[in-house]
């Protein structure tokens, strides 16, 4: 569970054991571990546990919503896990883009075991697979779309926990029902708002005046079309005009108005959020690779 204590956003530490604690128990029986990020925050929805967690376990990294993410800043994050020998799938969990060259990356992994088997004359096996990650970045969606409407269980195998639930999915392998999941380390709470920024935490528990306005210079920084293609602004005003008088200027734009032709601050930021959270300031990312 999360919380937020004054202006830091933070968890509490039995979920993080209690994660911890299931994915070591589970991996012993993993062939291979999906971790499942957000591309616009790539750094922030992750837990720094997990590549230790699964060390010993082929990984592959789904970068989810890579549609609303920029695509050359993406190539860099494919290039930066590209040097660790890890294979990188860009997705949509909703709409299924990705979904199937992240069945092929799976089939791939599993082809050193199945040759081994096959000169031992025995039939291939299917991977078997659970999704690694935090909270919210779409690992239900992830698991939805993998399976089907229709979720058939998979029989107990020998070694396999008795209580755990296996599931077919349509390309394949075999999908542990239950994902493993692990909070995202808010030390930095910097990290902490651009994860709130996606909606990878809920808005009523941290502070949105703030978020918002570090998005705004986030934003006339990395990309300062954004907001002057979507709300009629000349860079002059994007650049010149601090943030509340930039939040100002947009809510006139938008016409979110109080009695008395002032601006709602509150609505308009919180207008601003939900357009980039939707894809309508266009593709925006919020973090780099070797910066």
């Amino acid at each position: 569970m999360v919380k937020q204590s004054g202006n830091h956003i933070q968890w509490f530490p039995g979920h993080m054991a209690k994660g911890i604690r299931q994915i070591r128990e589970q991996m012993s029986v993993i062939d291979v571990a999906v971790e499942l990020l957000d591309a616009r925050v790539p750094i922030s929805s992750a837990n720094p546990m997990i590549p230790e967690l699964v060390s010993r376990k082929p990984r592959i990294v789904a970068l989810n919503k890579a549609d609303l993410a920029d695509p050359k800043i993406t190539a860099e994050w494919q290039a930066y896990y590209g040097e660790e020998g890890i294979p990188t799938i860009l997705m949509n969990a909703v709409t299924g883009m990705g979904i199937k060259e992240l069945n092929q990356a799976i089939a791939k992994v599993m082809e050193p075991a199945n040759m081994k088997r096959a000169e031992k004359k025995m039939n291939p096996r299917a991977a078997r697979v659970m999704i690694v990650g935090i909270p919210n970045v779409g690992k239900s969606s992830l698991l939805n779309r993998l399976c089907g409407k229709s979720r058939v269980l998979v029989a107990n195998r020998p070694g396999v926990t008795r209580n755990q639930l296996w599931i077919k999915t349509q390309g394949g392998f075999d999908l542990l029902d239950t994902p493993g999941i692990l909070p995202p380390k808010l030390d930095d709470q910097a990290a902490a708002r651009r994860l709130a920024l996606t909606g990878g935490i809920k808005d009523d528990i941290y502070d949105m005046d703030l978020a918002v306005r570090e998005f705004l210079e986030i934003l006339r920084e990395i990309k300062p079309s954004a907001l002057m293609d979507r709300y009629k602004l000349t860079l002059e005003e994007v650049h010149l005009s601090d943030v509340e008088e930039l939040l100002d200027k947009i809510g006139r734009v938008r016409g979110i108005l109080r009695p008395g032709n002032q601006v709602d601050l509150e609505k308009t930021g919180r207008v601003v959020i939900q357009e980039y959270r939707n894809g309508k300031l266009g593709a925006i990312t919020l973090e780099r690779p070797w910066i």
